[in-house]
């Protein structure tokens, strides 16, 4: 009996896009994303009264979109450091320079309809090199429950510097793992 040949389906289109700069009139597509989101992964685990206003802290050195056919799929941020930020000084302690050194990477989400196909990571590299390009040397933490994030950020190479318990409100103390970017 002759082998007949079992047909190969054709391989699914990946979706590239691009990576560009956060524009303004970005914020209503992001805070839609952030929403759908939220509704399936609960980042933020706090949803924001202004979701528009936590996409853009006050310390914002840069933000990017990721742009699938007109249409926002994911966000970055890139923040300088504050006082009360964990990673940067984990990050100080462990490399003998000042916190003030760091910049921030936050407010990462894809939308659910486009992960798999490595746009975080091409969000992370546009923020990553901003940071670099600053002279700043990237952080970022991660709630201990979002392993989804952890992955993502071991597989590009970044270090777990440690492991920090922070009080968000008078009754919610939540563990954070902070990564430094490799060096």
């Amino acid at each position: 009996m002759d082998d007949i040949p079992i047909p190969t389906p054709a391989p699914t289109p990946t979706p590239t896009g691009r990576i560009r700069r956060r524009d303004p009139s970005d914020l209503d597509a992001c805070v839609e994303v952030l929403a759908a989101v939220h509704a399936t992964d609960a980042y933020p685990s706090n949803w924001p009264e202004q979701p528009g206003e936590w996409l853009t802290q006050p310390s914002l050195l840069g933000a990017w979109v990721a742009d699938l056919g007109g249409h926002v799929a994911g966000h970055i941020a890139l923040t300088r450091s504050g006082p009360d930020d964990a990673a940067p000084a984990l990050w100080s302690l462990r490399a003998g320079a000042p916190a003030e050194d760091t910049a921030v990477i936050s407010r990462l989400f894809v939308s659910p309809t486009a992960r798999g196909h490595g746009i975080g990571a091409r969000l992370m590299a546009s923020a990553v090199r901003d940071a670099e390009e600053r002279a700043l040397h990237p952080v970022l933490d991660v709630l201990a429950s979002d392993t989804a994030a952890a992955a993502l950020y071991e597989r590009l190479g970044w270090s777990l510097l440690g492991s920090v318990d922070q009080r968000w409100s008078p009754t919610r103390t939540v563990t954070v793992h902070c990564y430094a970017a490799p060096t």
